[in-house]
């Protein structure tokens, strides 16, 4: 008496078929999910201790993005400002509002406020703002319009495909020093413009592993 009857190879073949399936299935499935802004956090805006409106700052009253990330063009780090920054003019403008307390406290008491990070690269990565900035890659190709966001979001998903698309290519995001953080400048020449700097700059962004990742 046979101990598997005729349909088991059709049933065993089936089982491998479907085990096969799930694991490729399932592979790419994530390998998708990660790159959606489920995961990356794409326009989701971080609540911060103090509501900070980036229109009046940047659109309304003109403040430069380095009068209050000073660090962004010769350091590694962007920073946030110290809240002795945000006392330049708070001690004079708005000095009793209620919302603007916390940052009072923080100067008087000498103890930072603490910001929520909204945008970062995991630790194994080593990114240096000031190399960006000097090149001619300007705020808002990375971070959006912040002159548009009443609380900041993340605005592109900064994954390893993201940064390379713009190694690979850079001239498309290159501008003039003198309009890096210009959120609104979109020249009809913008290729010819990058070309040139690309080309006086000698600029050769890495694209190998070790570039990022050291």
């Amino acid at each position: 008496m046979a101990l598997f009857s005729p349909s088991s190879n059709s049933l065993f073949t089936t089982f491998l078929v479907l085990v096969l399936l799930s694991v490729v299935g399932g592979t790419l499935g994530l390998w998708l999910y990660v790159r959606t802004p489920y995961n990356t956090g794409e326009a989701e805006e971080v609540v911060q201790p103090v509501m900070f409106d980036h229109r009046h700052h940047v659109a309304d009253d003109g403040i430069d993005c380095r009068y209050c990330h000073y660090t962004v063009d010769t350091s590694p780090f962007a920073g946030v400002p110290p809240t002795s920054v945000c006392m330049n003019c708070h001690a004079q403008i708005w000095s009793a509002s209620v919302q603007l307390a916390p940052v009072r406290n923080a100067y008087f008491t000498d103890q930072p406020l603490v910001w929520r990070r909204v945008n970062a690269v995991p630790d194994f990565v080593f990114f240096n703002h000031s190399i960006h900035v000097s090149r001619g890659v300007g705020c808002v190709t990375c971070h959006g319009r912040v002159d548009h966001m009443p609380a900041v979001y993340k605005a592109q998903p900064l994954t390893m495909q993201w940064c390379l698309e713009c190694h690979r290519n850079p001239i498309p995001y290159l501008r003039p020093q003198d309009h890096i953080t210009d959120m609104s400048w979109n020249p009809s020449d913008q290729i010819a413009i990058g070309a040139t700097i690309f080309k006086e700059r000698k600029i050769n962004p890495p694209t190998n592993c070790t570039g990022c990742h050291r």
